[in-house]
């Protein structure tokens, strides 16, 4: 079986995948990428299924090798690419030759960087799932000299791929939608909220992020309690002490602080991408309005594949440009001679 070779490895590599669902009555979270939306552009960049595993880098990448060459895809947070030196494309399909280096560096814009090899990454299924959960000690975050089982490329012959930059590194507005406990909330407390310049601060993981401020503290009204209950990724929890944390894709499955409202699941990923700094403002949607964004898997998964383009490329830098069918057909030489 094929392997990539991971040669050194940024700090918070992990194999991740679209997660578990269907556990959280067992107590463990979905899990899975943390931007979901780089693994559907990936999969339709290389014309594969969105479900295989792929590398997830956040903030740094690292440099790999494969023992047998195959198609790439780099999508989610710009990270700087080459193999062998020859920069790379951000959003956009590639062939990476056996022994070659890939080697990516730190993020430009946005924090998870994800990469997917044509034939997936095949370690072993955990609960039908290859993605690393590091909250519940599933996996583990991969290392310098880790090697990695890798499926063959079977499209090896489909024509490059590129995708639109995309356009969730910058923060923006962001839609939430009403919970159970938006109500605990007075209106002048979820005006303000709303009328609030936010910042994603520095601290933040998988689990989530921390908005900063400076517009004081918002807490509940006449300092109600709540039992705790279940929690999503979207989820925008108050502290006691009055501090905003949005949960992503390994939040706990319950949770006892209020919540003021929840991000709709379209605009997570610009939540995920949101490097340190970048501001963030929000917006309520009501019930229905929110459901008017949602979207099934199959038709987002649609949606992207009519993005694509195919990428036009310089003959001297494909590598791979003699496994190409170049011409179509074959005639016996004497066509201009023939009747």
């Amino acid at each position: 079986m094929p392997v990539m070779t991971i040669h050194s490895a940024g700090p918070g590599l992990t194999v991740q995948d679209l997660g578990r669902p269907g556990w959280k009555a067992q107590g463990l979270s979905t899990g899975g990428a943390a931007d979901p939306l780089a693994l559907l552009e990936s999969a339709a960049l290389l014309g594969v299924k969105p479900m295989g595993a792929v590398i997830e880098m956040m903030g740094f990448g690292g440099t790999f090798s494969v023992s047998e060459g195959t198609r790439i895809a780099l999508t989610g947070a710009v990270m700087q690419a080459d193999i062998d030196g020859d920069p790379l494309p951000h959003n956009a399909t590639h062939f990476l030759p056996a022994g070659s280096k890939l080697t990516i560096r730190g993020a430009q814009k946005g924090v998870y960087g994800y990469l997917r090899l044509a034939g997936g990454i095949l370690t072993e299924k955990i609960m039908d799932s290859r993605a690393t959960h590091l909250t519940a000690g599933i996996g583990r975050r991969l290392r310098s000299g880790d090697e990695l089982p890798i499926g063959p490329d079977k499209d090896r012959m489909r024509a490059p791929q590129k995708l639109p930059p995309a356009d969730r590194f910058a923060g923006g507005m962001i839609r939430i939608m009403p919970g159970p406990q938006t109500d605990f909330f007075d209106q002048a407390t979820q005006e303000a909220f709303c009328a609030t310049q936010f910042r994603r601060s520095p601290r933040g993981n998988r689990q989530g992020i921390r908005l900063a401020h400076d517009n004081g503290s918002f807490g509940t009204t006449g300092g109600l309690t709540n039992v705790s209950d279940l929690i999503v990724p979207g989820d925008i929890q108050i502290t006691g002490e009055g501090v905003p944390y949005i949960l992503l894709a390994e939040c706990q499955t319950i949770g006892g602080y209020p919540r003021i409202g929840s991000v709709i699941p379209s605009d997570l990923p610009k939540i995920a991408q949101a490097a340190p700094g970048t501001p963030l403002r929000f917006s309520f949607l009501n019930v229905a309005e929110a459901d008017a964004t949602a979207t099934s898997l199959d038709a987002s998964q649609r949606a992207i594949t009519k993005k694509c383009q195919p990428m036009i490329r310089d003959p001297h830098d494909i590598a791979d440009l003699l496994g190409y069918q170049l011409i179509s057909g074959a005639t016996p030489g004497d066509d201009l001679e023939r009747p």
